[in-house]
C-alpha cells in the first residue's frame, strides 16, 4: 500500500503533494514501483495533528481520486475518520475506508461503513492524534490493542458490514511510547494476524526506528522501515502500508525468493 499525503502537514512528507498535479505524479510513481493499492489522505494524523473540515479532505481527495482512477484500475484507499469524506471518495471510485479511529469518530460511522459497502481498515489508537501521545499506558500492549480490535470487528459486524470487507491495523506510533510499545507490539503481531482478519501493518518511517537511531529523521529511516515491513511478513499481515514502494517491495520480492529456495 504506498502513501500518498495530500496535506501541508503530514510528519515524513508534509506539503510535497498538495498540489494536485504533484500528487497525481507521486500517485502514478507509486503504482509503476509496484504498489498493490494507494492510501490518499487529506488530513494529517501525526502527533499533535490539528483538526481539518470534512469538506477541505473532499475538496483534496476527490479531483485527485477522480484523475487516478481515469488512468488507472489500482484499488484505492481513503485515509479519513469524516463518514462525510469517505462516502464522497467512494462516490469517486474509490474502495476501502482506512479509519484511524477504527470508525468510532462520528455517531453514524459505523451506519456509513455499512452502506457503502466497501472495505474498511479498523486501526488502533489511543486518544487523538493532538494528545495521543501523552502519557500512553498500557499493562499488555498485544492484548489490549487486540481485544480493541475485535470488539471494532464485532461492533461493524453487528452494523451491517460484511466480516469479509474487514481489516485490521495495530496502529504503530498511535498513543504508543515509541520503544516500550511499538516494539513489543511489532514482536507481537502473530497475536494480532491470528485473530482472523487480514492485518494492515504502518510502520514506514515512524519515529520509533529514529529513537532507536540517534534521532534519524523522517527521511534517513528506509533502513528501518523495511526491517519492520519484513517483520510484518513474517507474522503473516496482508499488506504493509509504506512511503518507499520500489525499495519494500524489492525487499519482499527477496524474502519470498529466500522462503522459495528453501523449499
Amino acid at each position: 500500500m504506498g502513501i500518498v499525503n495530500a496535506t501541508p502537514d503530514s510528519f515524513s512528507d508534509g506539503g510535497l503533494h498538495l498540489d494536485p498535479a504533484a500528487a497525481l505524479a507521486h500517485a502514478r510513481r507509486l503504482i509503476a514501483e509496484g504498489a498493490d493499492i494507494l492510501d490518499l489522505g487529506a488530513e494529517s494524523t501525526r502527533p499533535g495533528a490539528e483538526p481539518v473540515a470534512a469538506e477541505t479532505e473532499i475538496e483534496r481527495l476527490v479531483p485527485l481520486i477522480e484523475a487516478i482512477r481515469a488512468e488507472s484500475g489500482v484499488p484505492i484507499s481513503v485515509d479519513t475518520m469524516k463518514p462525510q469524506a469517505a462516502r464522497a471518495a467512494m462516490a469517486a471510485g474509490a474502495s476501502i475506508w482506512n479509519d484511524v479511529t477504527a470508525l468510532r469518530h462520528a455517531p453514524d460511522s459505523l451506519e456509513t461503513a455499512a452502506e457503502l459497502g466497501c472495505e474498511v481498515v479498523l486501526m488502533h489508537m489511543q486518544g487523538e492524534p493532538r494528545t495521543m501521545q501523552a502519557e500512553p499506558r498500557y499493562d499488555d500492549v498485544v492484548g489490549e490493542v487486540g481485544a480493541f480490535l475485535i470488539e471494532r470487528a464485532e461492533a461493524a459486524i453487528a452494523a451491517g458490514v460484511a466480516r469479509d470487507r474487514i481489516w485490521l491495523d495495530p496502529g504503530i506510533g498511535f498513543g504508543k511510547h515509541m520503544i516500550r510499545h511499538n516494539l513489543p507490539l511489532l514482536a507481537g503481531l502473530r497475536r494480532i494476524t491470528d485473530l482472523g482478519f487480514p492485518v494492515l501493518l504502518g510502520a514506514s518511517r515512524k519515529s520509533f526506528i529514529g529513537a532507536l537511531d540517534n534521532r534519524a529523521p523522517a527521511d534517513r529511516r528506509l533502513g528501518g522501515s523495511i526491517a519492520a515491513a519484513l517483520a510484518g511478513a513474517a507474522a503473516g499481515v496482508a499488506a504493509v502500508r509504506v512511503h518507499d514502494v520500489f525499495e519494500t517491495v524489492q525487499a519482499l520480492k527477496v524474502r519470498a525468493a529466500i522462503e522459495g529456495a528453501a523449499g
